[in-house]
């Protein structure tokens, strides 16, 4: 009951050791990405100010921008009521998607398949 209530923070993570973690423009409310966290990335998070996440292609942290410049500036971090699952307010410094565009979500599925946003 503590964890859904109280106001211990005790990150609940999955098999794998990761919880999911949706990242937001702090300002617009915008959803610019979504990535994994693992106890390692949260603890650098909350350490740094700066996003970092768990690659799992890389299987190792990742700071978010660490070569791009493109840092994601973490302004408040909502949790969940099971604390499994984070929402990143954050202040983006550049695109937050590897493409290079805003957000990681331009697209959307319709009847005839995908189509940017605009």
């Amino acid at each position: 009951m503590d964890r859904e209530s109280g106001t211990a923070f005790l990150p609940r993570f999955d098999a794998q050791g990761l919880a999911g973690a949706i990242v937001q423009d702090e300002v617009t409310g915008e959803v610019l990405m979504f990535a994994f966290m693992d106890q390692e990335a949260l603890d650098a998070t909350r350490a740094t100010g700066f996003a970092h996440f768990h690659s799992r292609s890389r299987g190792k942290l990742w700071k978010k921008g660490e070569t791009s410049g493109h840092l994601l500036e973490v302004k408040a971090m909502l949790v969940d009521c099971d604390q499994d699952a984070f929402v990143l307010k954050v202040r983006p410094h550049g695109p937050a998607c590897h493409t290079g565009e805003r957000s990681c979500f331009y697209r959307q599925l319709g009847p005839g398949g995908l189509s940017r946003l605009d």
